[in-house]
């Protein structure tokens, strides 16, 4: 009542009304790993996908990850600013780049995990809270690299960032990497290779006829991985979406069309 109350004042003095706040809402700032994709690039998913298998039906996702985007592309493109344009107050906006700020092949995207990189992050989490909603800072989803049986820690200084950020501006912090590390390394290189773009052309897949073998970019199986360790970790984060998460772990089903994703 008081919400409807404050909307009819603003009408009626002319004023636009705030937004108002929506505590079941999720917005994402992310990069490939964490993207929407179309039924035309299945079996490639993000974890943004997938993330509401472990949420309430009441649970909002809105998805603005995009591929090959760092924190200094998603701001000159203007990403950014789309995303604070509709934030909402309460609204939880989980932010995980790192992925591309490593790239020093397209220079364009690439930030100094010390330097550009932890500003980034830091405007990241203020303007965020000057909107009266709460940031959640991810590290990067693991790659799959293994060496001598052991998987490796590809995102080493970028990851160290975020920890350090999450630390020094008190913001809730979900260890993407060091939880899928830790995943794949209990599974084996062989079944973690199943979580990933690893196709030959004998699996028939018809988004790549030739076959693929990417590393970085998870498939179906992936996603649901990546999407319950975030999960897991929203649930002790303390923010509004936190009361969303009905489980720790995303369905994990054998691969097929998905039953709980963006677009199926």
């Amino acid at each position: 009542m008081k919400a409807a109350a404050a909307l009819a004042l603003a009408l009626v003095m002319g004023a636009a009304p705030a937004a108002l706040a929506d505590p079941n809402r999720i917005v994402i700032a992310s990069d490939s790993t964490a993207a929407d994709y179309s039924a035309r690039s299945f079996p490639q998913m993000g974890w943004g996908m997938v993330l509401k298998c472990s949420l309430t039906p009441d649970a909002q996702i809105v998805n603005l990850a995009r591929g090959g985007r760092s924190t200094k592309t998603f701001q000159e493109e203007g990403l950014w600013s789309v995303l604070m344009a509709q934030l909402k107050p309460d609204d939880t906006v989980l932010i995980q780049f790192g992925h591309n700020d490593a790239d020093t092949k397209k220079i364009v995207r690439f930030t100094d995990p010390n330097g550009a990189y932890a500003d980034n992050l830091r405007r990241f989490v203020a303007d965020v809270r000057t909107a009266g909603a709460k940031p959640v800072l991810i590290t990067p989803i693991a790659k799959l690299v293994f060496k001598d049986g052991q998987i490796q820690d590809t995102h080493g200084p970028y990851s160290a960032t975020v920890r350090r950020v999450a630390a020094e501006t008190k913001t809730p912090l979900i260890d993407l990497d060091k939880e899928s590390q830790a995943a794949l390394q209990k599974m084996g290189e062989a079944e973690g290779a199943k979580r990933f773009m690893i196709y030959s052309a004998a699996d028939k897949i018809a988004s790549h006829p030739e076959g693929i073998n990417d590393t970085t970019h998870p498939n179906e199986l992936g996603a649901r991985m990546a999407a319950g360790i975030v999960a897991k970790g929203l649930k002790g984060a303390k923010v509004p979406a936190s009361k969303l998460v009905l489980r720790g772990e995303a369905d994990a089903s054998a691969r097929g069309e998905p039953t709980c994703a963006a677009h199926p």
